[in-house]
């Protein structure tokens, strides 16, 4: 199918914050995603400042071109600095971020930390997958819903 001026099969590449203190989990989650071959953006912070500093465009990531503002967070809760619910209450109570997609991708299974994730406004609740497999199913599943089907305020 033609278009008129532009490529309609090549969207925009989403991207992808990563807020995750441990080092291991967060290449693990990089690793999966390129095994699966999600054309993600993968941006990563390691702790809850970072995770503000860069959502707000501050200090070092005020160039939108190398940190573009993310489609998706997936947000660790047990964090330094400031925790996951820290986060999570700072993007929505901030206009420019009231609407973003947070996904909690911790390894707490506490009711309390879930019930707490959710008053908050996540739009999902994960426990860390155990292994690799558990992993890639997870990001297929995350590809297949977040990133296919869901539509968002801007989605076209």
């Amino acid at each position: 199918v033609k278009s008129q001026g532009h490529n309609v099969n090549r969207l925009p590449k989403k991207t992808l914050l990563i807020v995750e203190d441990n080092d291991d989990d967060a290449n693990l989650m990089k690793r999966a995603i390129n095994t699966i071959g999600l054309d993600l953006r993968i941006q990563l912070v390691s702790n809850g400042q970072e995770a503000i500093d860069y959502l707000s465009g501050n200090r070092e990531y005020t160039n939108r071109d190398m940190y573009p503002s993310p489609d998706l967070v997936f947000l660790d809760l047990k964090m330094p600095r400031l925790s996951g619910f820290d986060v999570l209450r700072w993007i929505r109570h901030t206009a420019t971020t009231r609407r973003l997609i947070v996904i909690v991708l911790t390894s707490s299974n506490q009711p309390s930390d879930i019930l707490q994730a959710y008053e908050l406004g996540a739009n999902s609740y994960v426990v860390k997958p155990s292994t690799f497999a558990e992993l890639l199913e997870f990001c297929k599943a995350l590809s297949a819903y977040w990133l296919t089907f869901n539509r968002c305020q801007d989605s076209n």
